[in-house]
């Protein structure tokens, strides 16, 4: 396509996806606590820095965040910690691609600014080079405001054969920078992805997008009519849970599944791309941690507590156990509270075959860390065995869990740190630091924070079943129909 020059006006409306499961960083990267909710690159977890990058609100409206219902709490919890009140936190009721979530997204924003334009951002990538994205996002904003549907296709460091690209068309004299979208192309073999690069007229797919709102849904109209109306219907019918905007699940559900390259991007006469330089990198594997992070002399990368010797071109992380390796080079070596993963580097992708492995013998590791967070806070196993485990709890200021009982154990709780308000049948006490109380089985129980500081406590349960499903709730501050 040519330049257009029909203007249209609005905000701009930051959309970020994380619906992303991330096993590919397996076994830090879990289904339950994904890769974007991980500070991997730097203080900050991946979906505060890329909240924090178009916080400015003199460019952007508040974000929109598009998530599944299991991450909500700690999504809400992680943009409140960077300061970031998003416009809303939309739960998709089923996974159903990106295509669908950028459509529900545009749907809730065409209430208020139909004319307004969506940045489509996953929210676990890395941009090392914000000024550089912030110049591209205006460059994309332009061809937006012209009608145009546009991608960013990152400069080509190396010829990488775990990305697609994208061929640029002609260039739009008038907008440096930007350029017809000429064609997509699937993840070559390195011959290709080498001539791709040597060729210079090709760009990594990005996968973050500027799209005007009124061409979006008109595109997507004409070629996936089903996936709109499902959309518009799962808006029209979303409900408001606490600080949510719950998606209609019967409506949602009807939508195709399908990617946004796939179902518009790919058979629009209408798309552009802008080249960015900017630093970017997919995180998609543990070798592209290596590449971003910050190497020593020899070539490693080593975060946590880690000793090495005569080591070379190797990625180790430690998330609390002491690792120590002598002698070998190209690995990567990876330790969390339950897990160890060990690999040569340039096979390190192929920890999603540890991670269907897991799936097929039902381990729960593939699916949850140690630490399972839950809204009030977290908990942590300690120590288990027959008809016992130990656990580590912790409640933030102000929260506290469900009312509930069990059916199949009693418990234990000895307090550590904090105060905790304590609901026991009909009686209500205070525990503080050292002092401890029990909870026998059958009886409805409620436990709180009602200080200032964090409340740690032991918890030892005991019984014929310990499992996280004998749980009969009876009032719940989040509205949660699932355990804890």
């Amino acid at each position: 396509m040519t330049s257009p020059t029909r203007p249209v006006e609005g905000r701009i409306h930051p959309v970020l996806l994380s619906g992303g499961s991330g096993t590919r960083l397996w076994p830090l990267s879990r289904r339950a606590f994904p890769k974007q909710l991980l500070p991997l690159a730097g203080e900050r977890t991946l979906i505060q820095e890329t909240a924090l990058r178009v916080a400015d609100a003199d460019v952007f409206a508040p974000p929109i965040v598009v998530c599944n219902d299991e991450h909500r709490f700690i999504i809400a919890e992680q943009l409140r910690e960077a300061g970031v009140e998003p416009a809303a936190i939309a739960l998709e009721p089923v996974a159903r691609n990106t295509a669908p979530a950028i459509a529900a997204a545009a749907a809730l924003v065409e209430r208020d600014d139909p004319d307004g334009i969506l940045l489509v951002l996953p929210s676990d990538h890395v941009i090392r080079d914000v000024d550089a994205f912030l110049a591209a996002v205006d460059t994309a904003a332009a061809a937006a405001r012209r009608g145009a549907l546009t991608t960013f296709g990152i400069t080509p460091q190396y010829a990488d054969t775990g990305l697609g690209y994208i061929r640029r068309g002609n260039p739009w004299p008038d907008l440096p920078g930007a350029a017809d979208l000429a064609e997509f192309v699937e993840k070559p073999d390195l011959a290709r992805a080498q001539a791709f690069v040597a060729s210079g007229g090709y760009a990594w797919n990005s996968g973050m997008f500027v799209f005007p709102i009124r061409a979006l849904l008109s595109e997507l109209a004409r070629f996936e009519p089903k996936l709109v109306a499902a959309c518009r219907d799962a808006v029209a019918g979303s409900e408001r849970d606490l600080t949510f905007t719950r998606l209609e699940e019967r409506a949602f559900a009807e939508a195709t599944s399908i990617s946004i390259d796939h179902a518009v991007m790919e058979r629009t006469d209408r798309a552009a791309v802008v080249t960015a330089d900017i630093g970017w990198n997919d995180v998609g594997s543990w070798a592209a941690l290596w590449e971003i992070g910050e190497r020593d002399e020899a070539g490693n990368v080593a975060v946590g507590d880690v000793v090495l010797r005569d080591v070379g071109n190797t990625y180790v992380r430690s998330e609390g156990r002491l690792i120590s390796a002598i002698g070998v080079n190209d690995l990567v070596i990876v330790e969390t509270g339950d897990a160890l993963f060990v690999a040569p580097r340039g096979r390190a992708h192929e920890v999603k075959e540890v991670v269907a492995e897991l799936d097929r013998s039902e381990r729960s590791e593939s699916d949850l860390h140690a630490r399972v967070y839950r809204p009030w806070g977290h908990y942590e196993g300690v120590a288990e065995g027959d008809r016992f485990q130990v656990k580590q709890i912790s409640v933030k200021p102000g929260e506290k869990l469900s009312l509930q009982m069990h059916h199949h154990r009693a418990e234990h709780w000895i307090v550590v740190q904090g105060t905790a308000r304590v609901t026991k049948g009909d009686e209500q006490i205070l525990l503080t630091e050292n002092q401890s109380t029990y909870i026998p089985l059958g009886v409805q129980h409620r436990l709180e924070n009602p200080g200032e500081i964090e409340l740690t406590l032991i918890e030892v349960q005991s019984g014929s079943y310990l499992g996280e499903d004998d749980i009969v709730r009876f009032d719940d501050l989040y509205g949660r129909g699932d355990p804890r």
